[in-house]
C-alpha cells in the first residue's frame, strides 16, 4: 500500500536542507556557485526563510522580498523545489525593542533579554499579530508559486513563558477544565500542606521559588504549554492555508527524547510529520546502541500519523553543539540515512546547505563547507545519498510500514513520573525501560509502532505498556477490550498507579488499576539504591534462568494470575516477579521490577513464537545488524539490512532477494560489510514467477 504523497506537487524522495542565502547577500558569486553544487549533489529541495524575518522586514511594516524572489526563481530554474518557512522562530531586534511583551519571562519572574531563538511569548497578542502580518505577506506572495511544495511552520517549537499574559491564559485553561475551585482543589489534592486555593488569582505556574509540590499543577501547566504552543501554531497554519489550502504544512519536531511538548497532540494539526535527528555516532557506547535509539525515534515519528515522515534536519558530518563534534566516519552518513528511510522517512534533509561563516553554528557541518567546493569527503557522501534516493523514489516513496506490535510511550506519563516524589528520587529510567523492551523487536526485524495512551490498539497482536504509571484517556477500557478480544498485553513495574491528575487509585484489586485484566494487585513498591538488586528465578524448558531486577521492585498479590517467575531475595522472596493472566480471549503479562534487556528478550521471544509476528526476513540476524522492511505496491517486502557493527556479516537466507541498488540476486546467503547496507526486494516464489 502506498500513502498519499507527503508533497503532492513533487511526489519524490526529498534531498536537500536548510538554505540561508540571506547570510550571503553580499557574495553574489557564492550564491551562483551554490546552485551549481546543489545540482551536482542531486539536491531537489531546500527549506528557505526559517530565520529570515530581519531580512524580510528590516523595520516595522517595511518589507523586502526582492532577494527571496530572486533566490526562489534561481532555484526553480535549476529544478530545485522549496519548503518555505514562516520566520516566527527568531524575531528581529526592532520587534523586541518596541514591544517588550513579546519576550519570554522566566519562572522567577525576570523577562529575558533579546537573543537566541524561540525566545518569544506564544500568548502575546502583539507577537501573534506581527507573525500574522508577515505570514500573510509570504502566503499571498508565494503560496501559488510552482516551486513551493510545503510550509515549514516556525522552527523547533519549545520552551515556556511565565508572563502575566500566560498566567491569565493558564487560569482560563484551568477554569474551563475544572469549572470550580472546589473541583480543582480536589483533583490537585491541594489541601495537603494547607495549599488550598480560595481565589483563581492565587494560581501560579509551578516554580522552584513557589509551588512545585502539587503534581496536578505541574501536569496541567505542561498540558497548558502544549495547548498554547498548538494554538500559536494553528494560527500560523490558518494564515498560510488561507492563501492556498492545498499546500501541506509541517514543523520540525526534535524526536522522542525531547519531552517539553506532547507531540502526539501537536501531530493532529499537521499534514506532514517532520523531525530533526542528531545522534552521536561513534560515541563511546557504540554505534549499535546509537542505531537502536535512533530507530526508536524514527518509529515514533512514523507512528504519529501511521505514515511516512520527513527527516527535516540531520548533519552531513559533525554537530557543533554536541559535547564533542565527532565526524561521521566514511560510510556512516549514507548508512544513517538508509536507517531513516528504512523506518519510514521519505527524505534526507540537512542542516545546513552552506556552512555559516560566523556565529553560533559556523562549525556545524554542511553540504558545502567553508572551502566552497565539491572536493570534500562530506560533499561526495551527500552526493551518494542523492543518487541513492533517486533510485529509491519509484520503489520506496510513500510505502507503508505495517506493524503488529505497539509500544506505549506517553509523554504525559513521563511528565508525571518526573514530577512524582518517590519511590526513587535518584531517577526512574522511563526512557531506558522503553529502550529495553524495544530491543528485541529492533534486533529481530519486527516493525513496532510507538504510540501514546490515546491510540487505538485494535489492529495489533501485541501491546507493551512499560512503566505506565499514569492511566488516562480511558486506557483501562481500551486495554480491557484489547485483551478480551484476543490481544496480548505486557505491562511492567510502576504501572497503573495514578489517574490523569496524579491521584493514586484506591482499593486493592480494582478495575481502575486494571486488576481484573492483570489478575493481581500491587501491595507495595520497593525503591532500590544504585548497586542494589534482587534476583528473579524463571524456569524455562527445564532450565532455571536468573535475572537481576534494579531500581524498583513490586510486592504483588495474585488473584487469578499464574506466577511465572519469583523474586529470590529479601522479605518478598518467593513473591511474583513475572505474572500471566488469561482474560477473555487474550493474555496479560506483568514484569514486577526494572528488568534487564535479557529478561525482556526472553519474554518477547516466547510471545513472538506464539503470536508468529511478521519479520522483515526469516533469518538469524547477527548482532549489530538491523533488518527493517517497508511494503511495496504489490505487497512484497522492501528489506533494509544495515550493519552497524565493526565486523562483516553473513546472513543465511530462506528466500530470494534482488539488491535494488546493484541488481545482484541473493538466494542462499547475504554478505553485508561492516558499516554498510543492502536494500533488497523480496522476489516472488518460484512457482509464481
Amino acid at each position: 500500500m502506498k500513502h498519499t504523497p507527503l508533497t503532492p506537487k513533487f511526489p519524490q524522495m526529498l534531498h536537500g536542507g536548510d538554505y540561508n542565502p540571506e547570510q550571503w547577500k553580499d557574495y553574489p558569486e557564492i550564491l551562483e556557485r551554490d546552485i551549481e553544487l546543489m545540482k551536482e549533489a542531486h539536491i531537489n529541495c531546500v527549506s528557505l526563510g526559517i530565520f529570515s524575518w530581519a531580512d524580510i522586514e528590516p523595520e516595522e511594516d517595511l518589507f523586502n522580498l526582492e532577494w527571496l524572489d530572486n533566490t526562489i526563481e534561481r532555484l526553480w530554474k535549476a529544478g530545485i523545489h522549496v519548503i518555505l518557512a514562516t520566520p516566527s522562530g527568531a524575531r528581529p531586534h526592532w520587534l523586541a525593542d518596541k514591544y517588550q511583551e513579546v519576550l519570554r519571562v522566566a519562572e522567577d519572574g525576570t523577562r529575558n533579554f533579546f537573543g537566541g531563538r524561540e525566545n518569544h511569548c506564544y500568548t502575546s497578542p502583539v507577537y501573534r499579530e506581527r507573525v500574522k502580518i508577515i505570514d500573510e505577506l509570504l502566503a499571498k506572495h508565494y503560496a501559488n508559486h510552482p516551486a513551493v511544495i510545503a510550509w515549514h511552520i516556525s522552527n523547533e517549537f519549545n520552551g515556556e513563558c511565565h508572563c502575566d499574559l500566560c498566567k491569565k491564559a493558564f487560569r482560563e485553561f484551568l477554569q474551563e477544565k475544572y469549572g470550580s475551585l472546589e473541583d480543582l482543589n480536589h483533583d490537585w489534592w491541594a489541601h495537603f500542606w494547607s495549599h488550598t486555593y480560595t481565589n483563581w488569582e492565587q494560581v501560579q505556574p509551578p516554580s522552584s521559588k513557589g509551588e512545585d509540590s502539587i503534581q496536578g499543577l505541574v501536569l496541567d501547566w505542561k498540558r497548558f504549554v502544549t495547548k498554547q504552543t498548538i494554538d500559536f501554531m494553528k494560527s500560523e497554519i490558518e494564515t498560510v492555508k488561507s492563501a492556498n489550502s492545498e499546500i501541506p504544512v509541517t514543523t520540525n519536531f526534535m524526536g522522542m527524547y525531547f519531552d517539553g511538548l506532547d507531540y502526539f497532540q501537536m501531530a493532529k494539526e499537521l499534514d506532514i510529520i517532520a523531525w530533526d535527528s542528531y545522534p552521536m555516532w561513534h560515541a563511546p557506547w557504540g554505534n549499535i546502541a546509537v542505531a537502536q535509539c535512533e530507530s526508536l525515534s524514527h518509529d515514533m515519528m512514523r507512528s504519529l500519523k501511521k505514515s511516512p515522515f520527513l527527516l527535516m534536519e540531520c548533519t552531513p558530518s559533525t554537530t557543533n553543539w554536541h559535547s564533542v563534534s565527532k565526524q561521521k566516519r566514511p560510510g556512516m552518513h549514507v548508512l544513517s540515512i538508509v536507517n531513516a528511510v528504512a523506518h519510514g522517512a521519505d527524505s534526507s534533509m540537512y542542516f545546513q546547505i552552506r556552512q555559516s561563516r560566523g556565529s553560533a553554528e559556523k562549525f556545524h557541518s554542511a553540504v558545502i563547507s567553508h572551502a566552497g567546493t565539491n572536493n570534500t569527503r562530506t560533499f561526495k557522501e551527500v552526493t551518494e545519498v542523492g543518487e541513492l534516493l533517486q533510485k529509491l523514489t519509484h520503489f520506496v516513496y510513500g510505502t507503508d510500514s505495517p506493524a503488529e506490535v505497539a509500544i506505549v510511550f506517553d509523554v504525559q506519563n513521563k511528565w508525571a513520573i518526573d514530577a512524582s516524589k518517590g519511590p526513587r528520587n535518584d531517577g526512574i529510567d522511563y526512557f531506558g525501560e522503553i529502550q529495553r523492551v524495544y530491543h528485541y523487536f529492533w534486533k529481530n526485524g519486527i516493525t513496532t509502532d510507538i504510540v501514546d495512551e490515546t491510540a487505538d490498539f485494535s489492529g495489533y497482536k501485541l501491546v507493551i505498556a512499560p512503566m505506565l504509571y499514569m492511566f488516562r484517556d480511558d486506557i483501562q477500557k481500551k486495554f480491557r477490550e484489547f485483551v478480551s478480544a484476543g490481544g496480548t498485553l505486557v505491562t511492567t513495574v510502576f504501572s497503573g498507579v495514578v489517574n490523569q491528575n496524579d491521584l493514586c487509585f484506591l482499593g486493592e484489586d480494582t478495575e481502575e488499576k486494571l486488576s481484573d485484566v492483570m489478575g493481581m494487585w500491587v501491595e507495595e513498591i520497593d525503591g532500590l539504591y544504585d548497586g542494589d538488586k534482587n534476583r528473579t528465578s524463571w524456569y524455562i524448558d527445564r532450565t532455571r534462568l536468573f535475572y537481576d531486577m534494579t531500581q524498583l521492585c513490586e510486592v504483588i498479590r495474585p488473584t487469578t494470575c499464574d506466577v511465572v517467575a519469583t523474586f529470590e531475595k529479601d522479605y518478598y522472596k518467593g513473591c511474583p516477579a513475572i505474572t500471566k493472566n488469561a482474560f477473555g480471549e487474550g493474555f496479560a503479562w506483568h514484569v514486577a521490577g526494572c528488568a534487564p534487556e535479557a529478561l525482556f528478550d526472553e519474554l518477547f521471544r516466547q510471545l513472538d513464537e506464539k503470536l508468529q509476528l511478521e519479520r522483515a526476513m526469516d533469518a538469524e540476524i547477527p548482532n549489530g545488524v538491523s533488518v527493517t522492511w517497508r511494503q511495496s505496491d504489490d505487497g512484497r517486502k522492501i528489506v533494509f539490512v544495515q550493519n552497524f557493527s565493526d565486523c562483516d556479516a553473513l546472513i543465511p537466507l530462506k528466500a530470494s532477494y534482488t539488491d535494488m541498488v546493484t541488481g545482484n540476486k541473493f538466494g542462499e546467503a547475504l554478505p553485508v560489510e561492516k558499516q554498510k547496507f543492502r536494500i533488497l526486494l523480496e522476489n516472488p516464489p518460484k512457482n509464481d514467477e
